[in-house]
């Protein structure tokens, strides 16, 4: 295909990814990964960042996936400095889903550290993910900073991140059980605790972390 066809093909799929039916914009995605071009990897990244339909974002997402590694991962990187928090947030989804250790350039201590729910959760499950071998202790020491963060679905992401690193994250977090502040050694108990079990149901260990803490009190 030439360098004219590809542009013609990528301003098609701008303008039908805009279409004020989440159904064809659905469609449209789906069409883009079923037959791939490298002209669409931009177009696609891009309306990750604005998609307000979840299900149609997921579709792109696989559209993502279809393409080269080579094109995706490094658009990918450069989009989580986007200013805009669902730009950063898809852009991690997608580094997770891809899996290349290339994607783990986009993590930084500050990424690590959003405010915005979305961002930190969907940082925190694609560094544990894409974490370089010998790095993991130190991800672990990180994360235990967003101990007692947020909600219990933000503490169970976390929690998640932790087990998905395995028994290295066991020491930091349990240096956290005499912190003085209660939803942080709760919140470390119970990953702990899924770090141990990873088929356990973290709101029960969350649960049973939070009667252990005011029995010792």
């Amino acid at each position: 295909m030439n360098v004219e066809a590809s542009g013609s093909a990528a301003d098609r799929l701008s303008s039908a990814l805009q279409d004020e039916s989440s159904s064809n914009r659905l469609a449209s995605a789906l069409a883009a990964g079923t037959r791939p071009d490298p002209s669409y990897v931009e177009v696609l990244v891009r309306r990750c960042a604005v998609e307000p339909d979840f299900f149609v974002r997921d579709m792109l997402t696989w559209a993502l996936l279809r393409h080269p590694t080579s094109k995706t991962v490094p658009r990918l990187v450069y989009e989580v400095g986007d200013d805009g928090s669902q730009a950063r947030s898809q852009a991690l989804h997608t580094l997770s889903k891809i899996g290349d250790p290339r994607g783990w350039a986009a993590i930084s201590a500050e990424l690590l550290r959003d405010p915005d729910d979305d961002v930190a959760r969907s940082a925190w499950r694609t560094a544990s993910g894409l974490v370089p071998a010998g790095e993991e202790a130190g991800l672990a020491e990180e994360l235990c900073a967003q101990l007692g963060r947020g909600s219990p679905e933000t503490q169970r992401s976390l929690g998640r991140a932790f087990a998905a690193l395995g028994e290295v994250a066991l020491p930091p977090l349990e240096a956290r059980s005499a912190d003085a502040r209660s939803g942080v050694r709760i919140h470390a108990a119970a990953s702990a605790a899924l770090v141990r079990d990873p088929e356990a149901n973290f709101d029960g260990l969350l649960a049973d972390a939070e009667r252990a803490d005011e029995a010792a009190r």
